[in-house]
């Protein structure tokens, strides 16, 4: 297995985010001809967190992203970055990680990190040290001679995002970071994504994966036809739910799940059902009516999962909500 722990990070990598955080969205709108695909945007992003964009496709997230960046440029709103209004000087600030490969495919791997390295300004030995501590953490070191386009999809994402983060951003931008990777990759960048926040580091990620974003950020943006629908923090956003579902593992009849009085709605695996409660149920009486006609081993009320609350959130109207109002 590779090391646990990333190459250094330096400790004064915040100290230029501002008081403001580290990015602000102000009444953002984009649009390209008539199609508008962000619209009256707003979110708040604080530095050392990790921030999700979330939302179905065409909702308008890469666009936002860019836009953070400075790729493209909205066409009215505002945006702001370490507590100053956007601008070409903080491009080196920034790591970028596209959802489309932008990779040189007849390059070599070592040779194209030192180009990217170079090109945010590290020396050639500084870039040759951290391009060799990151390949050894993603297990990439037997792959530094070989061309790009020799690699599999997940190994040339681990390249991708290497590429994002050599320099020492102070904000990290990725658009679905975990496509192509296996499961062990995965947990990977997961840790690495941790470890990068706790130094300091700002890191915001759009992705289809809702349990990884559910496992991994602090607040979330949900957006839908350009505009937010859910945005806050994701504890709070989550406890303004309530907990309104139920577990269950059972063997045996599964009648209790046609009592509409007390299930809303359900999502049934055989042994295995996840229970979406009506309004006003009483769980005891679920565990009860349950427990008459099967042999239950799990019965546990919790929380939706963020997979849920995003399907409840894009079917709705598209009308802003805070997560402040979710507590309501």
């Amino acid at each position: 297995m590779a090391s646990t722990q990333p190459p250094a990070l330096p400790s004064s990598s915040t100290q230029h985010s501002g008081a403001g955080g580290t990015v602000q969205l102000t009444n953002v709108r984009k649009c390209y001809g008539d199609f508008v695909a962000v619209e009256n945007l707003s979110l708040s992003i604080k530095p050392g967190r990790i921030y999700g964009l979330l939302g179905p496709n065409g909702a308008g997230k890469t666009s936002t992203l860019r836009m953070i960046i400075g790729i493209i440029v909205p066409d009215s709103g505002q945006i702001s970055v370490f507590g100053e209004t956007l601008k070409l000087a903080h491009k080196d600030r920034f790591g970028y990680l596209p959802e489309e490969r932008g990779l040189y495919k007849k390059m070599k791997v070592l040779e194209h990190l030192l180009l990217l390295a170079q090109l945010k300004g590290l020396s050639a030995n500084e870039a040759l040290k951290r391009a060799r501590s990151w390949c050894d953490r993603f297990e990439l070191s037997a792959w530094t001679g070989k061309k790009v386009e020799e690699l599999s999809k997940g190994m040339q994402q681990k390249v991708q995002f290497i590429g994002a983060v050599l320099h020492d951003p102070e904000l990290i931008v990725m658009d679905e970071p975990f496509s192509g990777l296996d499961p062990a990759s995965t947990v990977v960048l997961k840790d690495v994504l941790l470890e990068l926040a706790k130094s300091g580091k700002t890191i915001l990620l759009s992705t289809h994966g809702m349990d990884q974003a559910e496992k991994l950020c602090h607040s979330i943006c949900l957006v839908n036809h350009g505009r937010a629908v859910l945005e806050g923090d994701l504890s709070q956003i989550k406890a303004g739910y309530g907990k309104c579902n139920v577990q269950i593992k059972y063997d045996g009849d599964a009648r209790f799940l046609q009592e509409s009085r007390l299930v809303q709605s359900f999502n049934d695996y055989g042994n295995y059902v996840e229970v979406r409660l009506a309004p006003g149920a009483d769980t005891q009486e679920l565990l009860k009516l349950a427990s008459a006609g099967a042999r239950l081993s799990k019965f546990e009320v919790m929380e939706p999962s963020l997979e849920e609350i995003f399907i409840d959130a894009v079917s709705k109207p598209a009308v802003s909500q805070s997560a402040e109002k979710s507590n309501a």
